[in-house]
């Protein structure tokens, strides 16, 4: 009995989809590619700020959440450093919950991290213009690795 309660830990061990392994450098290229994606609207006071163009209701919550101090959109915007740190660490988080919707398709997660970022749903990365734009951060992402 005891042989076969073994076997059978093993094959749904074996079965059992493996959990992607997300590298700081994914990260970074997605960070770097939303970056490079970022809509230029063309008119200076947008409501978006920095180079990644946040609405500036997320960035005290976002440095809080990852630094436990809580920054200013101009803080954020004049230190690219710590922006980048406070967004690796908020796309991290994504990226991983992507990748396993994706069935850890990374092409596909980078994708659906990208309409989460742009739209605030992920199940949008196929969808009108927000297709266009995740393709767009893919093609700067691929580049990026």
């Amino acid at each position: 009995m005891r042989f076969i309660l073994g076997i059978v830990a093993v094959l749904t061990i074996w079965v059992m989809p493996a959990k992607a392994q997300i590298s700081n450098t994914q990260v970074q290229a997605l960070v770097e590619a939303l970056r490079l994606a970022a809509p230029q609207t063309g008119t200076e006071n947008d409501g978006l700020y920095s180079d990644w163009q946040i609405k500036p209701d997320n960035i005290p919550r976002w440095s809080r959440l990852c630094t436990g101090e809580e920054m200013t959109v101009k803080e954020f915007e004049a230190n690219t450093t710590k922006a980048r740190e406070i967004l690796g660490c908020v796309m991290e988080d994504i990226l991983k919950e992507q990748y396993a919707a994706s069935g850890n398709d990374e092409s596909l997660a980078v994708r659906r991290a990208a309409a989460w970022w742009m739209a605030g749903d992920p199940n949008q990365y196929n969808q009108g213009e927000i297709s266009s734009y995740t393709e767009k951060v893919l093609g700067f992402y691929q580049k990026q690795k």
